[in-house]
């Protein structure tokens, strides 16, 4: 199997899995007990804790929580009273979670994106007055990989007194983190990391209510026994990451190359420069997505997120550019990274131009 669906989870780092292994069979004290060994369990999160903040700006803590969706939920639900503003191209954690609020009272405003997937900032500029309470972005796109001007939104959130939550899932480890937030959610799997685990930083002084009640971990902000592996393995990636951002980037950027000179009767969806490059989506007129994953069964590639992929809707995400539910369904999302090699793109590549040409075949 050929996997290119990176966006939707990526594969273990060996080295988060040898971490993990001895804190699963032999070091499994409870972190939150007192004794030697839930002390030394204790140590190992912390470690983890100290390793992931370094890719995340100064003056701020992280706190654990079980994977993105829940950080995005504690920072939204636990913010403050007032108005929530967000982009139609957000995660559905982040909309769902604001209509949600809506559906509670709170005054929920989404902006537009343009063709590229951009944010319409004048519409921004609008809307993002004194009253709003909160401003929810993404960083990098799921579906099409579009970099959004996070830090501009960032600042105007500042001037209205509002906080910025920065959903970086997509991109943490992988673009620079913006100026200017307030609250980050990031998630252990998209970076080589075990799944169960993400994290919420919070910028010093800026403490959402918390969701969870119980025995007062992490601060008071997220009660509930933390895994010391998961904690390790996310630390480990975390690292990695760091350490092998130089030569990761090259290798992404020229996989991209490729894919795009392999298959060069596809069109890409979103922005072509402000956008990360391991996260192609590509449409080609005539073609079902649906039935071109259906045939090309030794390739693992996706048609948008797969919080949504059962749904049989359009993606909200590409209807937001503007494209038709034709053009949607047309569309593929190609993700690869760290473990992708050239062979895999050019066999995945030639897959998908053989089974586009025999759907469209008379």
């Amino acid at each position: 199997m050929i996997y290119l669906d990176y966006q939707a989870t990526t594969p273990l780092a060996p080295e988060a899995f040898e971490a993990m292994v001895p804190l699963l069979r032999d070091q499994f004290a409870n972190p939150h007990s007192a004794h030697r060994a839930g002390r030394a369990a204790a140590a190992q999160v912390e470690v983890a804790r100290d390793e992931i903040a370094r890719l995340l700006p100064p003056g701020g803590r992280l706190i654990f929580t079980s994977g993105a969706t829940e950080a995005l939920n504690i920072a939204i639900q636990g913010a403050p009273p007032g108005g929530i503003v967000t982009i139609a191209t957000e995660h559905a954690a982040v909309l769902d979670t604001a209509e949600a609020m809506r559906r509670q009272g709170r005054d929920v405003t989404i902006l537009p994106v343009d063709g590229d997937g951009l944010v319409d900032m004048d519409a921004a500029r609008a809307v993002i007055r004194p009253g709003v309470a909160l401003v929810a972005a993404m960083l990098v796109n799921n579906e099409i990989g579009v970099i959004q001007p996070t830090a501009a939104l960032a600042r105007l959130a500042r001037e209205a007194g509002a906080l910025f939550l920065c959903d970086a899932v997509q991109g943490y480890g992988r673009v620079p983190m913006p100026d200017g937030c307030d609250m980050i959610a990031i998630s252990a799997h998209k970076i080589h990391g075990p799944k169960g685990v993400g994290a919420l930083w919070l910028r010093d002084g800026v403490r959402p209510a918390p969701l969870l009640h119980g025995g007062g971990q992490e601060a008071g902000l997220r009660s509930g026994t933390l895994s010391p592996a998961l904690c390790a393995g996310f630390g480990v990636a975390a690292r990695l990451m760091r350490e092998r951002a130089d030569a990761d980037r090259t290798h992404v950027e020229s996989l991209a190359s490729l894919v795009r000179t392999l298959l060069p009767d596809w069109s890409l969806n979103g922005s072509a420069t402000h956008r990360y490059p391991g996260n192609l989506n590509l449409r080609r007129d005539g073609i079902d997505g649906a039935r071109l994953l259906s045939y090309c069964r030794n390739v693992a590639f996706s048609l948008g997120s797969a919080c949504a992929s059962g749904s049989g809707r359009p993606s909200h995400v590409l209807r937001a550019l503007g494209l038709t539910d034709a053009q949607a369904r047309g569309s593929v999302r190609i993700g690869f990274g760290r473990y992708t090699t050239p062979d895999e793109v050019e066999r995945a590549a030639r897959a998908l131009n053989e089974a586009a040409a025999a759907q469209a075949a008379p």
